[in-house]
């Protein structure tokens, strides 16, 4: 292993050592719930000249996946029409109360932004790396502030292709210019997170959103490892193993634990440099046991300061799911010893509202995110909510669920300064 490569292997194991002592030693720090502070109501052609304090605000995002902003099939891919496109998405989700819009803006190590890191994404114009005319970054967080809604940058961390997905890579993403930083599977293509240059490559991508865009969140989701097979990264280890001397090294488990660690510490920091109005925050899987198969430390990730701003895990169980209920899923997060500079969301399976998953438990009533709903915000650690996805708020299958929702959030409200925004 190069003398360049010792620093982050150092600094993986400090990380490491830093979660096991957290965990043992912190102190319970109870997140006190926000308070339910209007968001005021603007119409599309009007600015917003301040910010609202997220503090003082609960949290209800919903997420605003890739597809949903899919402009590959439609005849005008025009900025006006990408524009019109999200203009509705950001009045549909504010009519139903929600504040904030978890966008997905990086899917394949590519970019719904103007970028020097990725190419645009096929997303806009239906190849990689081909130049829509415009920014639709910048657009949706224009669509926002006229709103008052708050933006968050959804972010897929190491993923490159999955599935012929897209089908193909264009000569400026990252991957074909040095393979090296990637690796293939059975699944796709991903960055290899032992790779220091592929960590560089994903928080350089992120500090340019923040520098660039008037954004309030950066969030990565639930993608980390994509596989648990020692030949992905053995030519790291190996090097690794080599550097430090076999009575000295960390388990390959711990040590791809820290690869992953020291990405979400660097980029957490790398945002705070630039601003500490940007919170970094990450959507992981419910099951906090499942998280460790990929190598997401989200015990640490919660315990100690320094590594997010927000926690938001996949809360997608019904409330009699027989594998695991909403209620003991929240119960084990919010039993977490959570330090106080990390919020707690929630997230809830709008998508499956009114379906068979579950083992058809979604189908016993029509009030289940509503009554998840109260139940998060009722628990003294949770700050509020994200909702997946926003497709569920035109799913006529889940509309009363989502009016149930939509009501159970707007009692949790002042009433007095509750109005809606017509779609023009």
């Amino acid at each position: 292993m190069s003398v360049k490569k010792l620093a982050p292997v150092i600094v993986s194991a400090v990380l490491l050592i830093t979660a096991l002592v957290a965990r043992a030693y912190s102190v319970k720090n109870e997140v006190k719930p926000t308070s339910t502070a209007t968001v005021d109501t603007a119409t599309i052609d009007s600015a917003v000249d301040e910010q609202p304090k997220k503090a003082e605000k609960e949290m209800r995002g919903v997420w605003v996946s890739y597809i949903e902003l899919d402009m590959q099939n439609e005849t005008d891919k025009s900025e006006a029409s990408f524009r019109e496109k999200f203009k509705n998405i950001a009045i549909n989700s504010k009519n139903a109360g929600f504040n904030t819009l978890i966008v997905q803006v990086r899917p394949f190590c590519d970019a719904l932004y103007d970028s020097k890191f990725f190419p645009y994404s096929h997303i806009l114009s239906g190849e990689q790396g081909v130049n829509p005319g415009y920014d639709a970054l910048e657009v949706m967080c224009e669509v926002c502030s006229q709103l008052d809604l708050d933006i968050h940058a959804w972010v897929n961390p190491y993923r490159i292709s999955t599935d012929s997905t897209p089908q193909a890579l264009s000569e400026t993403n990252p991957y074909v210019i040095d393979n090296e930083i990637g690796e293939e599977t059975e699944n796709g293509i991903f960055l290899n997170p032992a790779n220091k240059m592929a960590r560089n490559l994903i928080i350089d991508g992120v500090t340019e959103i923040v520098r660039n865009y008037n954004i309030d969140g950066i969030q990565f989701d639930d993608y980390f490892y994509p596989t648990q097979d020692s030949d992905f990264d053995d030519t790291e280890y190996a090097d690794y193993v080599e550097t430090v001397g076999e009575m000295n090294c960390m388990s390959i488990d711990n040590w791809r634990l820290a690869n992953v660690n020291t990405l979400i510490c660097d980029t957490y920091r790398a945002i705070h440099k630039i601003s500490n109005d940007v919170d970094f925050g990450i959507s992981p899987q419910g099951n906090i046991d499942n998280n460790a198969k990929i190598y997401a430390d989200v015990k640490s990730w919660c315990i100690c300061k320094g590594f997010v701003d927000y926690i938001c895990p996949q809360l997608y169980y019904s409330l009699d799911n027989p594998a695991l209920t909403f209620e003991d899923s929240l119960t084990a997060w919010s039993e977490l010893d959570i330090n106080k500079s990390v919020k707690l969301y929630v997230g809830l399976a709008g998508y499956k509202a009114n379906s068979d998953a579950d083992e058809g438990t979604w189908l016993y009533s029509n009030n289940i995110l509503a009554d998840e709903y109260k139940t998060a915000v009722n628990n003294e650690k949770v700050s509020g909510i994200m909702l997946y996805s926003y497709s569920t708020l035109k799913d006529e299958n889940a509309s009363t669920e989502i009016a149930n929702l939509t009501k159970a959030m707007s009692n949790n409200l002042d009433a007095e300064n509750q109005t809606t925004v017509p779609i023009q």
